[in-house]
């Protein structure tokens, strides 16, 4: 999988990996016991500092998305995550990532908020 890093949106670089990864492993791309890069090759293919990469690898794994082996490498976690809870991450990812962009273009948080607002009330109302 090949990760995207904008480096004039605004958006921290390590949130914008993190979520990355996390889309990823949510839509399948990152199966489980993919091998990610080390932390130095990621680094360097992204042009960022490789304890940006280390911070996120570290943070998602304290969220128990991968495992690092010692002189392995580090991997998705094999999980027995039921398909429904996999969907709603998925739904999760795709909300952060249009929030994120809505950041980028200008949005406010309440403005933002405002505009889920709206949505979920028309949802409500049908």
């Amino acid at each position: 999988m090949k990760f995207d890093i904008n480096f004039h949106s605004g958006i921290p670089i390590y949130i914008q990996l993190k979520e990355q990864i996390k889309y990823g492993i949510a839509r399948g791309h990152l199966a489980p016991g993919t091998q990610l890069p080390t932390v130095r090759k990621l680094a360097v293919d992204l042009r960022i500092n490789a304890n940006t990469v280390s911070r996120v690898y570290s943070e998602l794994e304290h969220e128990g998305l991968l495992a690092t082996r010692k002189g392995k490498g580090t991997f998705v976690v094999e999980n027995n995550i039921p398909h429904e809870k996999s969907d709603i991450q998925v739904l999760k990812t795709e909300m952060e990532n249009l929030v994120n962009k809505a950041r980028e273009i200008g949005f406010t948080p309440d403005e933002i908020s405002s505009l889920f607002s709206e949505w979920a009330k028309r949802i409500k109302d049908r």
